[in-house]
């Protein structure tokens, strides 16, 4: 893959165009573009309507960023991520900027940034510490301009940690939970674990706790990424699986030590969420 280096009135750059093959453009995360530029002068980059998704690092100097009708200033240790779909440009500004930018896409990108959206995420923050998205970006800069006969596995591998640290960042930056209330909801999941065969509400953790149940809700959300309804049916659907593999007992008896009765219930939960019947499941795994 070359390395293409541009030296040019507005900008000295270093970028890799990256062609994955067809098996990672319909199953992987994939690299579309990878590089860094440098400002000689102020200037305007703009490419909307692409399927792709831009992620950029600001390394020194400073600019600006419109997307969506919202005007963002940038500067050294920022991060940006943005739908190329939409309307956009970015410009340095006098203090001439250096940025490094991926271009990504994969049949998997746009659910990945529409949940990282809908959780909280920013099209800018800003992380405490920038080192891991550096060595990120090295890593796919290193990959792209390789012969690796498995290029676009490792793309894909350094691509969605990529994913992972941006949902670690940027999910709820507002709201990080203090030290005392994050203790006690480690302490309301190992109950809710502790005590799938019983009927658990809202109204009875937050008198057990003594935390209003709306708060609760939102606490709970922020933290875990869901409900605590959500949370305890993918709990009692887990442990369900665990009994039907492993142990003798019938599946009434499983639905039972789940909390999900009667049994026409228990079924018809378990098929929505594995899509496959107890009783079927049981028989595929054992």
């Amino acid at each position: 893959m070359k390395n293409y280096n541009y030296q040019g009135t507005y900008v000295h750059s270093n970028r890799i165009l990256h062609t994955p093959s067809e098996f990672a453009r319909e199953n992987l995360l994939y690299l579309q573009e990878i590089g860094q530029v440098h400002a000689r002068q102020p200037h305007i980059s703009t490419h909307p309507d692409l399927a792709s998704y831009l992620f950029i690092i600001v390394l020194s100097g400073s600019g600006r960023l419109s997307y969506l009708g919202e005007e963002y200033k940038l500067s050294r240790g920022d991060c940006v991520l943005i739908n190329c779909k939409n309307e956009y440009f970015h410009e340095s500004s006098d203090d001439l900027w250096t940025i490094r930018w991926i271009h990504f896409y994969g049949p998997t990108a746009p659910g990945i940034y529409r949940k990282y959206m809908e959780r909280g995420g920013e099209v800018l923050f800003h992380p405490e510490t920038m080192g891991d998205f550096v060595n990120c970006w090295e890593k796919l800069f290193e990959l792209a301009a390789s012969d690796d006969h498995i290029k676009d596995m490792r793309i894909n591998e350094h691509l969605s940690a990529l994913c992972c640290l941006l949902m670690a960042e940027s999910w709820h930056p507002e709201s990080r939970i203090p030290g005392k209330e994050r203790q006690s909801l480690l302490e309301i999941q190992k109950y809710l674990k502790d005590h799938l065969s019983e009927k658990i509400t809202l109204t009875m953790l937050s008198e057990k706790f003594y935390v209003n149940k709306y708060y609760l809700t939102r606490l709970f959300r922020n933290e875990y990424g869901l409900t605590v309804g959500s949370y305890l049916l993918q709990t009692r659907i887990s442990h369900a699986k665990e009994l039907l593999r492993f142990s003798g007992l019938s599946i009434e008896e499983i639905s039972e030590r789940c909390g999900i009765t009667p049994l026409y219930y228990f079924s018809r939960i378990f098929k929505q969420v594995e899509g496959i019947s107890p009783r079927d499941y049981r028989k595929k795994w054992r």
